[in-house]
């Protein structure tokens, strides 16, 4: 393994062991459930706008590892974007996961930590762990009601 695979791996089974924003926002302004049924992942996200910009985004659940670091990573990452640096954000994200955006390119490089994920294409089975989480933030964006879900 490359000392970058490493450092990637390093940073997935940290944010999994140790998830940021873990908690549950008490006044958040949207919230979402979702679950994979493939795997048994459940994740609530909860955000506080301030208009258009996330001013805070935390969740719960449980989860696998992928699951989780995507979750707690999503949440740093996020916090104080508009909707549209979200959504785009979201989109690069997707593309990098499915395999779309493959190397390291313009894409990947506005992802920041998020690009820890590029391996996850080689596994199509945890596609859906690492999306889960934000199909769920589209849901609470949107205000739906139904669990998001994977399938």
């Amino acid at each position: 393994m490359s000392d970058l695979g490493e450092l990637y791996q390093e940073l997935i089974v940290d944010h999994s062991r140790r998830p940021r924003n873990f908690k549950a926002i008490q006044d958040a302004t949207a919230k979402a459930e979702g679950f994979n049924p493939l795997c048994g992942d459940r994740v609530t996200v909860y955000l506080k706008m301030d208009g258009d910009v996330i001013r805070e985004v935390s969740f719960e659940g449980s989860g696998c590892a992928i699951s989780t670091a995507s979750a707690s990573l999503l949440t740093e990452t996020l916090k104080g974007k508009t909707l549209a640096e979200a959504e785009t954000i979201f989109d690069g994200f997707h593309k990098l996961v499915t395999g779309v955006a493959k190397g390291i390119g313009p894409e990947e490089t506005k992802l920041g930590k998020l690009a820890v994920f590029k391996g996850v294409c080689d596994y199509p089975t945890r596609v859906k762990c690492a999306t889960l989480v934000w199909h769920t933030l589209r849901s609470a964006l949107k205000g739906d009601r139904q669990p998001a879900s994977t399938e």
